[in-house]
């Protein structure tokens, strides 16, 4: 947390790989900080570190989105969420203390937590009738991919991330199933 004339702002950083988990994450945080003035973020996925957003949150253009987003491209990360939370103190900062303070939030939030290194995989949704299930389980699991969001009922789904050296053998067992359509999020 950084205090700066009475404001405080309470940085968050999140290991994040997509849009709609950060739309989750920031309504979480939303809930968890009613009370504050401001929820100012700054995202970016991806291998190529090209997929990218900040919002500002009702400050002044660039003054909060924009430093939390250097201090991800600072620290060279990537599939990472940062939000900053603001509780207003009464005292305006002006800009340049608002980009002081949410680039020392963000940057404070990073050194925090732990930096995670990733191997890079192929992520699939898969979807599929439940007679196929407990083989299509089988398979994933053999095949050590990971199963990041799953659904049983009538039709079926698993999103999976699997490390690419792996990819050809799963996807070649898979072919099996008459069942299953297979769908290619990304590498990443």
């Amino acid at each position: 947390m950084y205090k700066e004339k009475g404001s405080k702002f309470i940085g968050i950083a999140q290991n994040c790989e997509d849009e709609d988990t950060a739309k989750t994450l920031l309504e979480k945080w939303k809930n968890g900080h009613h009370q504050a003035g401001h929820l100012c973020y700054a995202y970016r996925f991806g291998i190529q570190k090209d997929v990218y957003r900040v919002n500002d949150d009702g400050e002044p253009s660039n003054s909060a989105g924009a430093p939390i987003l250097g201090q991800i491209q600072s620290y060279d990360l990537t599939n990472t969420l940062i939000g900053v939370v603001r509780y207003y103190g009464g005292t305006k900062l002006g800009v340049g203390g608002l980009i002081n303070a949410y680039r020392t939030a963000a940057k404070e939030a990073i050194e925090a937590g732990t930096i995670i290194t990733e191997t890079v995989k192929d992520r699939f949704m898969l979807y599929f009738d439940y007679a196929d299930m407990p083989h299509i389980m089988n398979d994933v699991k053999e095949s050590k991919a990971t199963i990041q969001e799953q659904s049983f009922e009538n039709s079926c789904f698993l999103r999976i991330a699997i490390k690419i050296k792996h990819t050809e053998q799963l996807l070649e067992q898979l072919k099996r199933y008459d069942s299953l359509k297979i769908e290619k999020i990304g590498t990443f």
